[in-house]
């Protein structure tokens, strides 16, 4: 009977190795490797340490967290990370691999056809997202949900919710994520049932992509399409106004 192959599904990956050593240098195992969207130029870039705390005053003060600066390599602009601090040895302090990124890219999208107060509370509730205030940021979804409600009229709102269920369907929503957006998005005037949920990450994460699809169904898309067709009607008109040259057709 042969032996069977050893069951790699079960392999521990080796630990990841990050330390400050006592010249004061950074290790990184994954250095060569590491990147992230930079919050200034909005690239997926590789980053370099550029500054890092003193050896001394880490071993004298201990800090549970340490705050390291990189460069980004394709703007050259600072990033901030945070690290945990997992031992203080004799020669090195060893740091969690995991960071925390104390700056976040800012969330895109087409404003254009967006009105100015709906547009203002999208921004502030993308500026709640990147700074991670979840539950402030689902707040703020739902004052843009009332500003569109608002704005576009009932049947939009009916259109929207019919939308919401396109998306559920497109991206396979659990029924979890699905309730969440509904309650967030849709229950607030509702007797009862207008309290906002508690949000996560994944839930919030889920909340801001279910909420641009839907402004962009609601304002970018038909804005587009209003454009494209005013553009459209614009020269079919001028062209009929147009005399022909001799031997040609009109």
């Amino acid at each position: 009977m042969g032996l069977s192959p050893p069951p790699f599904s079960r392999r521990r990956l080796p630990p990841v190795a990050v330390y400050i050593d006592s010249s004061g240098r950074l290790h990184h195992d994954q250095e060569s490797g590491l990147a992230l969207h930079c919050p200034h130029c909005q690239v997926l870039a590789h980053i370099a340490p550029v500054s890092v705390p003193d050896f001394n005053l880490l071993q004298q003060h201990k800090p549970a967290q340490v705050g390291l600066v990189y460069r980004c390599e394709s703007c050259n602009a600072p990033i901030f990370l945070r690290f945990t601090v997992k031992l203080y040895g004799g020669s090195r302090i060893d740091l969690a691999p995991g960071f925390v990124e104390l700056e976040r890219a800012r969330e895109k999208f087409n404003f254009t056809y967006l009105p100015e107060e709906t547009e203002t509370l999208v921004k502030e509730a993308f500026a709640c997202f990147t700074a991670g205030c979840h539950n402030a940021f689902a707040s703020m979804c739902r004052r843009v949900a009332q500003a569109t409600f608002a704005d576009l009229g009932p049947q939009a709102r009916l259109e929207l919710f019919d939308e919401l269920a396109n998306i559920r369907r497109l991206a396979e929503l659990d029924d979890d994520s699905y309730e969440l957006v509904r309650r967030v998005l849709f229950d607030f005037d509702e007797p009862g049932r207008g309290n906002l949920p508690v949000l996560e990450g994944f839930g919030a994460g889920v909340l801001l992509e279910v909420l641009k699809d839907l402004l962009y169904q609601a304002y970018v898309r038909r804005g587009r399409l209003q454009q494209s067709m005013m553009v459209r009607r614009y020269f079919a008109e001028d062209s009929s106004n147009v005399t022909p040259l001799p031997g040609t057709r009109a």
